[in-house]
């Protein structure tokens, strides 16, 4: 496009706009932007050429937030228009660095002086999956966290955990106690009556070689439920 009065090539009108949403974050941070418009400033970077506002609003509308934008599915993010497979697999380099950056910031640290940390990180890596997964966190005689590994997949409702399968693997770590976590894609966190006796069935199994379970963890959408708090072991 030129500019009649200058017969010099126009400038798009969101150049200006990128100007001004970086100044903006400069001086306000991250709380000084809205979701779409912090998804704006990422892709700038992988869409150059393009309003990238409309994309950012419509990553938005159809998976609800910043961070479930970055943990969706890479098939799921290639179906917005105007995003095309680098900015589809940028976004996804995102989340992988968000979940290594709260990893390291627990990994071989005392958990349980760390606890919220430990919260953030299982949030960042299982909030929003939408099937079942469970993990178990081993840690070291000081309570540091020596690995996290996911030992169970499933479906949206159920992942199948073993609880000899969680002992073996406890004991070629070297671990002495365990965090134990899953998620429930439904969104409700409340534990479910297969929950309570899986946990009890790893705790005797642990009990028996002397490693201790601190705590299960049930990660939903919006909430984080804790079995020690609740008074179920």
């Amino acid at each position: 496009m030129t500019d009649p009065k200058t017969s010099t090539p126009k400038k798009p009108h969101y150049h200006g706009h990128r100007d001004r949403l970086r100044t903006r974050f400069l001086e306000g941070g991250n709380e000084a932007l809205a979701d779409y418009e912090l998804l704006e400033l990422y892709l700038f970077r992988s869409i150059l050429r393009r309003d990238v506002k409309p994309i950012a609003k419509d990553l938005i509308e159809k998976f609800g937030s910043f961070a479930e934008v970055i943990t969706a599915p890479l098939p799921l993010l290639s179906e917005i228009k105007g995003l095309n497979a680098k900015a589809a697999l940028d976004l996804k380099i995102l989340q992988a660095g968000a979940v290594k950056l709260g990893k390291q910031t627990i990994m071989h640290r005392p958990v349980l002086s760390s606890w919220s940390a430990l919260l953030d990180y299982c949030r960042s890596v299982m909030q929003f999956e939408n099937k079942e997964q469970f993990r178990v966190l081993f840690l070291d005689r000081k309570n540091r966290l020596i690995a996290d590994e996911i030992l169970g997949q499933g479906t949206i409702d159920r992942a199948p955990v073993y609880p000899r399968e969680v002992i073996k693997r406890a004991l070629e770590l070297g671990a002495a106690a365990l965090i134990l976590a899953h998620n429930h894609p439904s969104g409700d966190p409340t534990p479910s009556k297969s929950d309570i006796d899986m946990t009890n069935q790893i705790i005797i199994a642990a009990k028996a070689i002397n490693i201790s379970v601190h705590d299960h963890l049930i990660i939903g959408r919006n909430d984080t439920v804790s079995f020690k708090t609740l008074g179920l072991m």
